[in-house]
């Protein structure tokens, strides 16, 4: 394989495949570098995002990969990539086997890693029954018993998208709520018990939780339980010296460059909104930008 591109695409799901295809659409020699471990490599079905809606998340990206690699410009690579460096012309990436690849422009659709919460089985259930998104996962649970594993305002609003889907809720702030007055009040008037006791283990079969398992014994049985937990960005951007927002996602203009000339960034290391239909906007909006940015250059 050839070692100089036009583009290197690090992250080859959704938003990397879309940006890859407005690239390989406008002749640019691209190469994607994929580790094949998607954030939704345990979700059963995808939602939300129409013409696909109920596929598996491996279907639809199976799909994208053999529909970009039509395009004869465009090419793969299986690997983890451990060094960024900018130089006069462009970037180095290195990956682990030792492969270095140099490219004049750079689009992190990398994603981010889920950090899973010190309880046992919540990993396994982990994009089945412990989801993070009522757009992509709601409707099937509607009406079901369900919990909330969050604390203070990030749960206060949360649980109001989850309350329109089901009134059958509990917040579980899994220690002392930080919730305030007013909030703990609404919760109250909504019939929404909260309940601050730790959790031991979240039992389950097959990743489908049956119930909660607390440290003092007290056991709640759950069809599903909605989590607002911690992330870490996949690659460490650092190497570029790219900035990070206040809530650690990679920071982005409108046309998705970062802070670093050359380097954009699109998908899930970019937001909060983490949808299938989101990331395919944003690398599709990405892909198009950089070809323009290139075609400017070389006028």
């Amino acid at each position: 394989m050839e070692n100089k591109f036009d583009v290197i695409i690090i992250g080859g799901s959704y938003a990397g495949l879309s940006a890859v295809m407005a690239l390989g659409r406008s002749l640019r020699n691209v190469l994607i570098i994929d580790s094949g471990k998607p954030c939704n490599r345990q979700t059963p079905h995808s939602h939300n995002f129409i013409t696909h809606d109920g596929k598996t998340p491996k279907e639809i990206s199976d799909l994208a990969k053999a529909q970009v690699l039509q395009y004869e410009t465009v090419k793969f690579h299986d690997g983890v990539v451990v060094k960024m460096e900018k130089g006069a012309e462009g970037f180095t990436i290195n990956t682990e086997n030792g492969e270095v690849f140099t490219a004049k422009k750079l689009i992190l659709a990398s994603g981010i890693k889920d950090l899973m919460p010190n309880i046992s089985g919540f990993a396994e259930c982990w994009g089945i029954s412990a989801i993070h998104c009522p757009y992509c996962h709601g409707y099937e649970v509607k009406g079901e018993v369900t919990g909330i594993l969050s604390n203070g305002d990030i749960a206060f609003d949360f649980s109001k998208l989850v309350f329109n889907l089901t009134k059958e809720l509990t917040l579980f702030t899994n220690g002392k709520s930080t919730l305030n007055k007013e909030q703990t009040e609404k919760f109250s008037q909504n019939k929404i018990e909260i309940i601050e006791d730790e959790i031991e283990k979240v039992q389950h079969e097959n990743g489908n939780i049956q119930k909660i398992i607390f440290k003092n014994g007290k056991e709640v049985s759950l069809k599903a339980l909605y989590a607002k937990i911690g992330f870490e960005q996949n690659i460490n951007v650092e190497d570029l010296g790219i900035e990070l927002n206040e809530n650690g996602f990679v920071k982005v203009d409108m046309m998705q460059k970062t802070n670093i000339p050359g380097v954009f960034a699109c998908g899930d290391n970019v937001t909060m909104m983490r949808s299938v239909a989101n990331a395919v906007a944003q690398g599709n909006f990405a892909g198009a930008v950089v070809n323009k940015e290139l075609s400017e250059e070389e006028f």
